[in-house]
Parts: C-alpha cells; sequence; structure tokens
C-alpha cells in the first residue's frame, strides 16, 4: 500500500470574501437562492390568498397587512425572486437546448439574466408602491 501524504503544501483559503466568483457562479447561486425564497414565500402568499377569499373582512384585512411599507418590500423581494428565478430557468432551458454553452456566452446571457430582472425589479416595485 502507498504511504500516507501527511503534510499536504496546498494553500487553504477559507474566506469567502477574498474570493472573486466569475459571474456565472453567482448566477448560479442566486438561482438556488431566489428557488429558496419562493419556496418559502409561497406558505405565505397561500395564507394571503386564503385569508383574502374567505370572507369582506378578511380582504379587507389583507389589504391593511399590504398597506404597510415592510410588508409591500417583502412582497418586492418575493417578486423579485420569482422573476430572477424565471429568467434564469429560461436561460438554463436555451442553455439545454444547445444555445450559449460556450464561456463567453455564459458569462453573457448571465449579465443578460441580470438586467432583465433589473428591470422586472423595477417594474415590479411600481406595481407595490
Amino acid at each position: 500500500m502507498g504511504k500516507a501524504v501527511k503534510n499536504k503544501q496546498r494553500p487553504v483559503n477559507l474566506d469567502l470574501q477574498t474570493i472573486s466568483f466569475p459571474v456565472t457562479a453567482i448566477a448560479s447561486i442566486l438561482h438556488r437562492v431566489s428557488g429558496v425564497i419562493m419556496f418559502v414565500s409561497l406558505a405565505i402568499l397561500l395564507w394571503m390568498l386564503g385569508t383574502s377569499l374567505s370572507s369582506p373582512d378578511g380582504f379587507e384585512q389583507v389589504v391593511s397587512i399590504l398597506d404597510n411599507v415592510l410588508v409591500k418590500l417583502v412582497v418586492w423581494g418575493i417578486l423579485t425572486a420569482l422573476a430572477y428565478h424565471i429568467v434564469g430557468g429560461i436561460r438554463h432551458l436555451i442553455m439545454d437546448l444547445g444555445y450559449g454553452e460556450e464561456l463567453e456566452s455564459g458569462k453573457q446571457s448571465a449579465r443578460v439574466a441580470f438586467v432583465i430582472t433589473g428591470v422586472l425589479a423595477v417594474l415590479a416595485g411600481v406595481l407595490v408602491w
């Protein structure tokens, strides 16, 4: 059997703030984060829908909750996460069809996804406020 190497001379960097992530890695991480946000927010949105449809008083309760600035900010965040997840999903579907699989086109499509999401986030902000 081979002798185990006890002292590896590889550098170890565990400080994530010093690592420069490529734009494709950031896009991938944000796509996963937006999916988690949507999963968690689903309970909030279903509660609001159920309450608003239960009675006229329930509808008024949800409307009064949505008048709060903090709640509007949360709803805007949910809509932005949904927009990014959809845009990222469409990006992945296009890549699954064989387009944009090269490194440079993958970087460019990630940047385009960020820009489209920014536009949709502004539109969502206009709708929420």
